[in-house]
């Protein structure tokens, strides 16, 4: 299959589907099943179910829509990622206000598309979200740019983001630093609400795409 890329031989990417319409979920599965490296692993309606079938497959990528009657998107986001799931959040969604970008952003999502995206953007993007790749529509992009353009960080928050990026923690970025760990959290809680965002995946993320980083 050439101009892809796959995952390593004999990995697949398991990729759980949650959107509240049927026919959008079997375009969604026949596409996927036609890539040697995806494997849809589970479905979901809306998101209280995507919670129970995630928690049963343990998926590498969740391609996750908003709005969808029954539990919405974002408040499952927010309930994977205080359970601590190890799956990427792609959203795939018709929705491209600010509202719902940062919504998205801020409750841990891992990428953005818009369903009127091309298959071949659809299969990139879940191969790089799946790969720890940020992916942001640039509609997602200007909205997250435009959130605190004004509000600029700190050269601490800077160098604390710095050290997270590197894979450090509190502790590392402390000791880095030479400052205490409750000054870290201060920086970091700060880069947070400047960045629109409530967690260090994000906010490193985000800075990346804003060139902070």
């Amino acid at each position: 299959m050439s101009g892809k890329e796959q995952a390593p031989v004999g990995k697949q990417i398991r990729v759980v589907v949650v959107d509240d319409h049927p026919i959008v979920r079997d375009g969604l599965v026949g596409i996927f099943a036609g890539e040697d490296d995806l494997a849809v692993v589970g479905e979901a309606s809306d998101g209280r179910e995507a919670l129970v079938v995630i928690a049963d497959v343990d998926p590498d990528v969740i391609v996750m829509d908003l709005r969808m009657p029954g539990g919405d998107g974002v408040t499952a986001i927010k309930e994977l990622k205080r359970r601590g799931v190890s799956g990427r959040i792609l959203v795939l969604t018709t929705y491209d206000t600010d509202h719902d970008i940062l919504a998205a952003v801020r409750a841990g999502a891992d990428g953005y598309l818009l369903k009127d995206a091309p298959r071949a953007d659809l299969l990139r993007a879940v191969r790089d979200v799946a790969a720890g790749r940020p992916v942001l529509t640039p509609r997602a992009l200007e909205a997250l740019t435009a959130r605190r353009r004004d509000i600029p960080l700190t050269k601490r928050e800077r160098e604390v983001l710095q050290v997270i990026a590197s894979g450090g923690t509190n502790r590392t970025a402390a000791e880095t630093l030479m400052v205490s760990e409750a000054t870290v959290k201060t920086h970091l809680v700060r880069a947070y609400e400047k960045l629109g965002v409530n967690d260090r995946a994000a906010a490193v993320r985000v800075a990346f795409e804003r060139g902070l980083l």
